[in-house]
């Protein structure tokens, strides 16, 4: 596959509406000339985004500890010995003062996370009561909970919700490595039921997890290729936590974690492409190349879940020196 270049006035290479793309065609591009690929990911991203905004979030664990799947990366596992132990679920009033506090320091969506299988018809009533909260402060609201049939997934959309989280990790080649306790075909019923019932789609990854190219490649493809590409699309850098059975793995080559970015944007030109956990082991330097590769998404705060995240002063700081400012939410 000859790699085309554009110029920001010419006809796009890849048109938004596609669907379908093979794992060749998407090989080919992760693999060509660096500059060749971060060139293309650029003009993408100029047609669909301004490229000097980029979108902040606020991620906050409402129940932590105790999930009974075995996810290898994750220190919430039952199943591992990290240390962490489990939480009841907040309270509802202190879930909204913490958006209200996040609305104020800048953040425009507030992402609310459980260490579940999936979520309790116990716990339904208070999940329904955060997202009524946090929507009423006027900020977007996303929540990841694990699995969800269509009842819950409609429940939650008539509550206001409107994004859900719920990443497919990597390829489903490697999946097993990762996760025996659900599947990968699990992951995508949840998907279909969150689409279904009207909520927009957060999914993307980890990399760094000893994965091959090959396996982030077709990660992407997975994603660009149902039936809508997902509004999200968080690309995460695994953080080795002791106690996991990843805590030993290798870090992903920085050029390859741009290139992951960069095709993402190139596969999926109308998504919000973000950058999610494992920027605290970023240099600002790698973070402005992801910038311009596509990313136009962050989470900020100091913690992401239960993992470290650079604080709001060090993002500030950087986007002063990069040029970049908050995006707002659109208008409805």
């Amino acid at each position: 596959m000859t790699l085309k270049l554009q110029r920001n006035d010419a006809e796009p290479t890849h048109a938004a509406s596609r669907r379908h793309w093979t794992v060749e065609e998407a090989r080919a591009l992760y693999d060509a000339p660096f500059n060749d690929l971060l060139f293309q990911a650029h003009c993408v991203h100029r047609e669909n985004f301004d490229p000097n905004r980029v979108q902040l979030s606020r991620l906050l664990s409402i129940k932590t500890g105790g999930c009974p799947e075995d996810c290898g990366y994750c220190s919430q596992s039952a199943h591992h010995e990290s240390g962490l132990k489990a939480s009841k679920l907040m309270e509802v009033q202190r879930v909204i003062d913490e958006a209200r506090k996040a609305r104020n320091a800048g953040a425009t969506r507030y992402c609310m996370g459980a260490a579940w299988r999936s979520p309790k018809a116990r716990d339904m009533d208070a999940v329904v009561a955060m997202v009524e909260g946090v929507k009423a402060l006027g900020m977007e609201t996303c929540m990841t909970l694990g699995m969800l049939d269509i009842d819950q997934a409609r429940r939650l959309k008539q509550a206001g919700l409107d994004y859900y989280n719920h990443n497919i990790d990597t390829s489903e080649r490697y999946y097993g490595e990762i996760i025996t306790t659900r599947s990968f075909a699990d992951r995508l019923d949840t998907l279909a039921n969150v689409r279904d019932s009207g909520i927009k789609v957060c999914c993307g990854g980890i990399v760094g997890m000893g994965e091959e190219a090959v396996d982030r490649v077709d990660m992407l493809v997975a994603l660009a290729n149902l039936p809508e590409h997902p509004e999200s699309v968080p690309i995460n850098m695994l953080i080795p936590i002791d106690g996991t059975p990843l805590a030993g793995s290798a870090p992903i080559e920085p050029i390859e974690f741009v290139r992951t970015i960069a095709l993402a944007r190139i596969l999926m030109p109308k998504s919000h492409v973000r950058l999610s956990a494992g920027r605290t082991a970023m240099s600002d330097e790698m973070q402005a190349l992801c910038f311009f590769a596509g990313a136009n998404s962050i989470f900020v705060g100091d913690t992401l879940l239960t993992a470290g995240n650079p604080g709001e002063d060090k993002d500030s700081a950087l986007f002063r020196r990069l040029g970049i400012a908050p995006m707002e939410i659109a208008a409805s």
